[in-house]
């Protein structure tokens, strides 16, 4: 590594299963295998932290068993899991054994992380491995997950898992060099996407799914990489046959970073210069040097786009800092930058950790005091769907109450979704029915702002909300709580709406579909 990388870096590698096995004869990939053993025992011993995310049990359970294609019944899907585990274990071992290195395994499934307990147990094994210079290597529990507590592919696992281990990078290692505007098999003229700095300004090709033995394709990657920014964790997307280039990227872009605070550090020192001068009042200094770092700062922007045009293959916002002339230069790959603010800890287990069984719709006034840091009280709920129990995760999404709308309706819930003509969410009333709490569905549209962990279930939720807190023991015949939700058991996913929520099973992002194997 180069001397300027002295800090120690925790970097999570992941491969996808056509990166392990070929995705004809099932067998494993030696030589690509090889080298990531390599790349990765060379970070350890250059002082960094090391995770592996590794695909691929399926796939060589296929192998084993000689079978040419992935079946579609879940048990014998399962089945092969588990033959294929423990031999994919072995290849690992065996690999790094060459080079005395030792390994850990850890088969996650969402389930074992939804209790908070567990969650930091998990991480906490994650730090020992980590002190005791071994290298973890990470896949879902493929033998007992079903879709309820899976993960959805590797590549979500891996930005949930660089989100725990804290993360500086995450590597998502592909069959294509980087993400490009276009299909280049088919386009000439295609463009590399090389820095995406909003993902939500995204365009790029993704039009091919993941390979016949993987789950996944670009499309998850991009998902992931939402998630995994989010949590502050430069994302990187390149090609998995060089994995020599884990440390040139991480050797330019350390690089880039020491560049811009030397020159920061410089152009502060060089704008304060009037600051001894003693015939000047001290506050007119103050002011002085504030407009001098201002106008030093515009001048340096400007000066910098006059000198160089970016290129037309990087997403950069107009706050980017400008381009340093370094003379590393790095292989070809989609770096997607972190979060200034990410989401830690116990915020990011709460929106990550959890799959959301329901959805919990406040108005506007909820959504301001939970800004302020109150909680949810049930007179800010307008409205619940799904089912869900005490103490289980649920969406916050945030809508317009209708003028007139009663605060308190008493409704069976099975009224609650009739009648949505005219963009209202306005159920047909019955005789001896109140009409329920009624929102806008269009003009604007609700959004989704965090997650929660509540303190009633649904069917309670729906007889309290409305309502003031002191009205609860009254409703119910009981209170164990006046709000819905503590505000410690609540998260945001932050103000940038390109920001992620953990995806759904079958979540579909708004770009072209897939070109790339899982």
């Amino acid at each position: 590594m180069a001397a300027h990388l002295k800090k120690h870096l925790t970097i999570v590698i992941k491969l996808g299963t056509s990166s392990i096995v070929d995705e004809k004869t099932h067998q494993p990939l030696l030589s690509i295998l090889s080298l990531i053993v390599e790349t990765a025992v060379r970070l350890l011993k250059d002082g960094h932290k090391v995770v592996l995310v590794s695909s691929g049990a399926i796939g060589v359970g296929l192998r084993r068993m000689d079978l040419d294609r992935r079946p579609k019944h879940l048990p014998k899907v399962q089945a092969l899991a588990a033959i294929g585990q423990c031999r994919l274990m072995s290849l690992w071992d065996q690999l790094f054994g060459h080079l005395r290195q030792p390994v850990a395994q850890i088969l996650l499934t969402r389930n074992d992380i939804a209790d908070r307990t567990q969650y930091l147990n998990a991480q906490n094994t994650f730090f020992e491995l980590f002190h005791m210079g071994v290298i973890p290597i990470v896949n879902e529990n493929d033998t007992l997950a079903v879709t309820e507590i899976k993960f959805g592919d590797n590549d979500t696992l891996s930005a949930i898992t660089a989100g725990m281990v804290q993360a500086d990078y995450l590597f998502l290692m592909t069959d294509v060099d980087c993400l490009y505007d276009k299909n280049p098999r088919t386009n000439p003229d295609a463009k590399a996407i090389e820095v995406v700095e909003d993902i939500a300004d995204i365009v790029a090709d993704v039009s091919s799914p993941g390979s016949a033995v993987g789950t996944g394709g670009m499309s998850t990657k991009i998902v992931a990489a939402r998630l995994a920014t989010s949590a502050g964790v430069t994302t990187v997307i390149t090609r998995s046959s060089k994995p020599g280039n884990i440390s040139a990227i991480v050797n330019y872009v350390e690089a880039q970073k020491a560049a811009q605070l030397a020159s920061a550090r410089t152009s502060n020192r060089n704008s304060l210069v009037i600051a001894d001068d003693a015939s000047i009042p001290p506050a007119q200094a103050a002011v002085l040097n504030l407009q001098n770092v201002q106008n030093g700062s515009a001048s340096s922007t400007h000066s910098s786009h006059e000198e160089e045009t970016p290129k037309p293959s990087q997403i950069l916002s107009p706050t980017s800092p400008p381009h340093i002339d370094i003379s590393l230069q790095p292989p070809l790959h989609t770096r997607f930058l972190p979060n200034l603010h990410p989401i830690r800890d116990r915020y990011f287990w709460l929106l990550h950790g959890l799959a959301p069984h329901g959805t919990i719709y406040i108005d506007h006034g909820a959504w301001h005091a939970l800004s302020d840091k109150a909680g949810l009280l049930p007179v800010g709920v307008v409205d619940v769907e799904g089912q869900f129990a005490q103490q289980e995760a649920v969406r916050l999404v945030v809508v317009k109450r209708l003028n007139g709308a009663p605060q308190t309706p008493i409704t069976p819930p099975s009224l609650q979704h009739q009648n949505k003509e005219n963009g209202n969410h306005t159920p047909t009333a019955t005789p001896g029915t109140v009409t329920p709490l009624v929102y806008e569905l269009r003009n604007p549209a609700p959004f989704e702002v965090g997650r929660a962990l509540v303190n009633y279930s649904a069917a309670e939720i729906r007889r309290i909300r409305g309502m003031r807190s002191t009205e609860i023991h009254e409703v119910l015949g009981y209170a164990d709580s006046e709000y819905v939700a503590l505000r410690e058991n609540i998260a945001f996913f932050g103000i940038e709406r390109s920001r992620p929520a953990t995806p759904a099973l079958g979540h579909r992002t708004d770009v072209i579909a897939g070109t790339e194997a899982h």
